[in-house]
């Protein structure tokens, strides 16, 4: 009841978001929602992905997160372009959802430590691999959307 009144009110910001449908249509609340998503996958897949890799400890599961979210913003820029209604999903998966899963940020910090402990190879392996295979990722999703 409370909330019902506030929404009601006549202050302009809430008038503005009385209607649920608006409030999810709202661009900074997609991108917030799909943001929430895409930040929470990435630290489950972080907790389930074994970060050994050959042998030795490697960032997989950042390598993983940023190549599927290549692909799925390639699909999804691909699907939307042409299509009125693929605003939204452009900013609830595009923006938000692929930017909260994928993190260049911690594919920075990831190769400076490897580069720091000595391990300038596996930091190369890490730099080549991860803008090859998200290059290609973002390709076939390029693709993939166009065939949706």
């Amino acid at each position: 009841m409370i909330l019902r009144l506030v929404l009601s009110a006549s202050i302009p910001v809430f008038r503005k978001f009385a209607n649920m449908r608006a409030l999810l249509m709202n661009a900074y609340v997609l991108v917030f929602f799909g943001g929430g998503l895409g930040s929470v996958l990435r630290y489950a897949l972080g907790r389930l992905i074994p970060v050994t890799f050959a042998s030795s400890p490697f960032p997989t599961a950042i390598l993983l997160v940023n190549v599927v979210a290549s692909f799925v913003l390639g699909a999804i820029v691909s699907w939307v372009i042409g299509r009125s209604a693929g605003e939204e999903a452009r900013l609830l998966i595009g923006v938000g959802f692929c930017g909260g899963l994928s993190t260049f940020s911690s594919f920075s910090n990831d190769t400076v430590l490897l580069a720091q402990n000595g391990r300038l190879g596996a930091a190369l392996l890490n730099i080549g691999l991860n803008v090859i295979l998200c290059l290609v990722a973002s390709a076939a999703g390029l693709w993939f959307g166009q065939k949706l």
